[in-house]
């Protein structure tokens, strides 16, 4: 490690990035809490701009929702922070982070607390207010450095991510535009394990609508639209296959005992493992629809897409995973990675053709739930490891 590369991470603040994670878990952020989040974007948006460059508060992009009465309404999300830093430099890198998380409102989880073996339990402190901190503490120290005059980049913090990200995918694919590499600030796992493939997915909803008719007196006359639906879920989750994972997860609609329903709601995901399982999946889907619909003669309409692709490693996410397991080794850390089936904006960046490491925020654990948990140590790790892999980046020119 150089001299220059070593003062660089003596600027990284523990102290800073204990208290922005703190003050950032303080607030509830949940996807559909719009005051929430618009606090948070404010927050994040004074922070960061300590950096130089130009940041800018987005108004989401148009995004929809399939309501419980079948109908499909206008979805309002919070504001997305971007951030765009010497543009016309020779070497340019993607940021990417997101300011929501899974605990709503009303949700019981609001505060943080130290747990006895050291570790901070809080709503989103590892996914990821504590990677948003790694991220501004790593940026910052990078500024430091002589080279940072190579290096331009774009910041892009979304509040719609834990959802599938539908109001910034277009944000984000615009600042991935043009970028060398990227990293996404998504929790590591305890050990520092990094996420290297990941699997895709796909949310649909379909809307199926029959006939009512009186339960006792003429049935026959009837289109049960609960029993069609159940149907579906049954045909869907038996297209599953090793290379695509099917979960019909909740039916919604009836009504009274003795009316036969008229409208039901199916909501399913899919997690396919390529993209020929998307081709297969899709063709599929069309297929037991349609033997669906003739054999219970209703109508089904299929709401959804297959929004986040498969994340493979290919030759160029390896190079730059191989060189931030080098860089740790230079800090004394083992950066290991292995496939997973979860999902996230690094999906969204690697099918722009970019490579992405997606892991590079604290080492936690069991995020989505009230146990979440941040190691505090890996706050000065992971900014270090992050802020030496960009300057190696920008000294290679190449992965």
């Amino acid at each position: 490690m150089t001299p220059e590369q070593r003062a660089v991470l003596n600027e990284i603040r523990v102290d800073q990035m204990l208290a922005n994670t703190q003050q950032w878990v303080a607030i509830n952020s949940g996807t559909r809490n719009l005051s929430g989040l618009a606090k948070m974007a404010h927050l994040l948006a004074e922070s960061f701009s300590t950096l130089p460059g130009t940041l800018t508060l987005i108004d989401p992009e148009p995004a929809e929702i399939v309501t419980a009465t079948g109908t499909v309404e206008p979805l309002n999300h919070g504001q997305h922070l971007h951030l765009r830093v010497r543009p016309d430099a020779s070497i340019q890198l993607l940021f990417t982070g997101h300011m929501d998380t899974v605990y709503g409102a009303d949700h019981p989880f609001q505060s943080a607390r130290w747990n006895e073996d050291g570790t901070l339990n809080g709503p989103g402190a590892a996914d990821m207010k504590g990677g948003l901190a790694v991220m501004l503490a790593a940026l910052q120290a990078v500024e430091t450095s002589p080279a940072a005059t190579r290096i331009g980049y774009e910041a892009v913090i979304n509040s719609d991510e834990e959802t599938g990200s539908f109001s910034s995918r277009d944000l984000i694919a615009k600042a991935a535009a043009g970028k060398l590499a990227a990293l996404t600030y998504e929790p590591a796992l305890p050990d520092g394990t990094l996420a290297g493939a990941r699997g895709g997915t796909g949310n649909f909803s379909m809307v199926v609508r029959g006939r009512s008719a009186h339960a006792g007196r003429n049935p026959e006359d009837g289109r049960n639209a609960v029993v069609a639906a159940a149907d579906l879920a049954v045909r869907l989750a038996g297209i599953a296959s090793p290379a695509l994972s099917v979960n019909p997860a909740r039916v919604e609609g009836g009504g009274p005992n003795n009316v036969v329903p008229d409208l039901a709601i199916l909501r399913v995901n899919f997690r396919p493992r390529s993209l020929e399982a998307i081709a297969a999946a899709q063709e599929a889907i069309e297929g037991v629809v349609q033997t669906v619909r003739e054999l219970h003669g209703v109508e089904i309409d299929a709401h959804g897409s297959f929004n986040r692709l498969p994340k493979p490693v290919d030759p160029a996410a390896e190079r730059l995973l191989h060189l931030v397991r080098e860089t740790g080794t230079l800090l004394g850390l083992d950066i290991r990675w292995q496939a997973t089936g979860g999902v996230c904006d690094g999906n969204n960046i690697a099918a722009c053709g970019v490579a992405v490491v997606d892991t590079m925020g604290v080492r936690g654990g069991a995020i989505h739930s009230a146990e979440e948990f941040l190691i505090p140590e890996s706050l000065y790790e992971r900014a270090a490891l992050s802020a030496l892999s960009i300057l190696r980046i920008a000294e290679q020119g190449c992965l």
